[in-house]
């Protein structure tokens, strides 16, 4: 029997191959846990159901509109509700709720984890990519950094498939380069 796990992830699939009623089946379907799960982290800290709606419909957007950043080969409701976590954490700083309204075994979950890591990891991610020319840069930002497809970042850059394939073959194997001169340092 197909777990909810397999139906969901069959139907982003489905959706990514363009079938339109499968990604509106999956919204729909996606829309009912993470009501559920707004509903239930929003009311541990007194705040009020409206805010759930809200949420739900900004992590559609966004489960939507990212789409082709989700792998087929990976399990699909972990990056689902990655994205749920991250529209409750950006809702939460918007409208200022304070850390002291949490209750203290609901606040590992509501609250980032080593967020220092992520600043300094783009820290090093520019300060490696700023090494590049800007053909390899721009490349390496488009299909690796942003997901997008080969022939997305050829028409966004006016190079070529096989220019934009060669430039991030390059540029990564400069930065595997420039990281390994400075281990070895």
């Amino acid at each position: 029997m197909p777990t909810d796990e397999d139906e969901l992830r069959d139907l982003m699939k489905a959706g990514l191959d363009g079938d339109a009623a499968a990604h509106r089946s999956l919204l729909e379907r996606l829309s009912r846990h993470l009501r559920a799960y707004y509903k239930s982290r929003l009311s541990r800290i007194g705040r009020s159901a409206s805010e759930a709606e809200d949420l739900v419909q900004e992590a559609l957007i966004a489960i939507h509109t990212r789409r082709h950043t989700y792998d087929p080969a990976e399990p699909f409701t972990p990056w689902a509700y990655a994205i749920a976590r991250y529209k409750l954490i950006d809702h939460l700083r918007r409208t200022k709720a304070a850390r002291a309204d949490v209750p203290l075994e609901a606040a590992g979950e509501i609250t980032a984890h080593e967020d220092h890591v992520d600043t300094e990891s783009a820290i090093d991610l520019a300060r490696l990519m700023a090494r590049l020319p800007a053909k390899m840069r721009n490349a390496i930002q488009h299909v690796k950094l942003d997901g997008l497809s080969v022939a997305e970042a050829a028409r966004r850059s006016g190079m070529s498939e096989s220019a934009v394939k060669v430039s991030v073959h390059r540029g990564l194997k400069a930065l595997s380069a420039v990281i390994g001169r400075e281990k070895a340092s």
